[in-house]
């Protein structure tokens, strides 16, 4: 996974942005003080991370990528940057008053360790904000129409709600909420589903290339012909109606809140 995000963070920067709607979001669930200490896993080039440090609150940024991290330095040295993952954060037990995870959980190598290393750094009654995507909402994105393979493969890597809340008891966590996110028309962040109200944003190669499953799972055969025929349907106005056949009351990301439940 490192090496994949290694090749992603060459040109991450240039369309991976934080978006302030979601950086609110993030911070209003996590509810962190002035004099805590946070964790930003998964953090890669830091966006999110220098936004929350932005908003007075302290953050550690853990990522598994050299090049995602290098980028996050040269950026800001004020926070602390260090390789690790969710499943080895090299923090001390109990010294993280809360968490938050920013579209990372599908590249975790295994839930149960990561959530239980989590559970372990976090203070009691610490907090985990995470978002993320279902596998559920994923169906109903029109992507699937053009690019029907790179989906089902973006989908298996997702774990569902279910499978989420399962690893987090086990590791001694507990979901207390869930609000669902749809894409909004400002978003900065070009995230698989950014194109959502904008298709054309799928023709930009620097923004496929932010993406990890058009960049690290597409097909590339698939991806020129999907590509085609979105064209031919845009130009038609066919992916108006196309586009309303997916429309559904999901959502199209998801946070979920957490919080200690075992010291």
């Amino acid at each position: 996974m490192s090496t994949k995000y290694n090749k992603i963070g060459i040109n991450y920067n240039q369309t991976r942005k934080a978006n302030p709607f979601l950086t609110e979001q993030l911070l209003k669930h996590l509810n962190p003080t002035k004099n805590g200490l946070y964790l930003d896993i998964g953090c890669g080039t830091g966006n999110y991370t220098n936004e929350f440090q932005k908003s007075g609150f302290t953050f550690i940024g853990i990522d598994p990528s050299i090049e995602m991290l290098q980028k996050a330095r040269q950026r800001n040295q004020n926070i602390q940057w260090q390789i690790g993952t969710a499943e080895n954060t090299n923090l001390t037990q109990s010294s993280i008053d809360g968490i938050i995870g920013t579209l990372t959980i599908h590249h975790w190598t295994n839930l149960s360790r990561a959530f239980s290393e989590l559970n372990l750094v976090l203070k009691p009654n610490g907090k985990i904000v995470l978002f993320t995507s279902t596998p559920q909402q994923m169906m109903g994105y029109w992507l699937n129409h053009y690019f029907p393979k790179m989906l089902d493969d973006s989908m298996v890597q997702m774990p569902s709600l279910q499978t989420v809340k399962d690893a987090m008891i086990s590791a001694g966590l507990k979901i207390t909420a869930t609000e669902a996110y749809n894409i909004k028309p400002d978003l900065q962040d070009q995230f698989l589903y950014c194109g959502k109200q904008n298709p054309e944003l799928y023709f930009d190669d620097n923004i496929r290339q932010g993406i990890s499953s058009f960049s690290a799972l597409a097909n590339k055969d698939e991806v020129e012909k999907g590509l085609k025929n979105l064209r031919m349907d845009i130009d038609s106005g066919k992916i108006n109606d196309l586009v309303k056949s997916y429309e559904n009351g999901l959502g199209d990301y998801l946070y979920i809140i957490a919080e200690k439940t075992k010291v």
